[in-house]
């Protein structure tokens, strides 16, 4: 299926009503003309009836549909300090509320019920999810003190496809950042004429093929990404053998498919707005946001 296919597709299963040419073009970016054109084609293919998706349109969608979200949160939270030396960060509550819930709601609007939390320092605290989220699975990583966060998705090696892979302690604003069918692979990112954190760049066919740390009219990076079926595959075989070579355990997992074996990959940016999604990187910052962090400070 085409791109642009897919597209309309996806408008139309999302608002299950007749969008005119102008409605699809805003949401698409084609052109009234394009879209009169594929409308005609999904017609006379039947995924489309009389201005709606029909049943064989939706089933054309599957292969794409997101399945499954797997939660990285095995890690101390040493920033967080002191506040993280009691709480496992992913579970700190910011204005009432816990910082993985924000990011759980949002996957779980997008109709994802394949949840797993891959915890580790205070796995214990992540028994509590339960109580509001029976659904999800907990992944204990013994390996958290020993290894970096490739060893999480190494234990989860077997669920890359059709998968986003989630930072936990990421204070999300808009679920609509997470989408229930996804056309290829894709990591999340903020438009910035410059950055001092993590970002990437993107090439002429749009998909990254630069990662660092500090860089100008760039994406910045956040710690969410989506893995279609095939990359997912691959993925999993590039993680196993990149844990297991000599060194291997100490790497970024994300390295794995954007710097070691970038060339295997066709990863878009997801753009994001500022305002969807906060990472709070610091003690200070936390306090900033939620003031009753404040008694913390000796």
């Amino acid at each position: 299926m085409t791109k642009a296919k897919f597209n309309i597709l996806v408008a139309l299963e999302k608002n299950r009503e007749v969008l005119s040419a102008s409605d699809l073009s805003k949401e698409t970016k084609l052109s009234e003309e394009e879209i009169k054109n594929i409308l005609d084609e999904l017609t006379a293919d039947g995924l489309v009836e009389l201005g709606k998706i029909t049943e064989k349109g939706i089933t054309a969608l599957e292969p794409y549909r997101t399945k499954r979200a797997i939660f990285i949160a095995a890690g101390f939270g040493s920033r967080l300090r002191p506040v993280t030396l009691e709480i496992a960060k992913p579970l700190v509550k910011v204005n009432g509320t816990r910082i993985i819930d924000t990011l759980i709601d949002g996957v779980m609007a997008a109709g994802i019920k394949e949840i797993y939390v891959v915890c580790g320092y205070l796995a214990e605290q992540f028994e509590q999810l339960k109580e509001k989220y029976p659904n999800i699975t907990l992944v204990k990583n013994d390996m958290y003190t020993t290894a970096n966060n490739i060893s999480s998705a190494f234990l989860m090696r077997e669920h890359l496809q059709n998968a986003y892979i989630l930072e936990a302690d990421l204070l999300l604003h808009n679920k609509a950042i997470f989408d229930k069918y996804i056309y290829h692979s894709c990591y999340l990112g903020i438009p910035t004429e410059e950055t001092d954190d993590w970002y990437f760049k993107t090439n002429e066919e749009g998909y990254i093929n630069e990662l660092g740390i500090g860089s100008t009219n760039c994406y910045r990076m956040l710690g969410i990404s989506y893995w279609d079926k095939n990359d997912g595959k691959t993925l999993s075989s590039h993680i196993e053998a990149t844990f297991n070579m000599p060194g291997g355990k100490d790497e970024d997992w994300c390295y794995v498919p954007l710097v070691s074996f970038k060339d295997e990959y066709k990863v878009y940016v997801r753009e994001c707005a500022m305002d969807d999604i906060e990472e709070i990187d610091t003690f200070d910052e936390l306090c900033s946001i939620d003031p009753t962090y404040n008694s913390y400070r000796k």
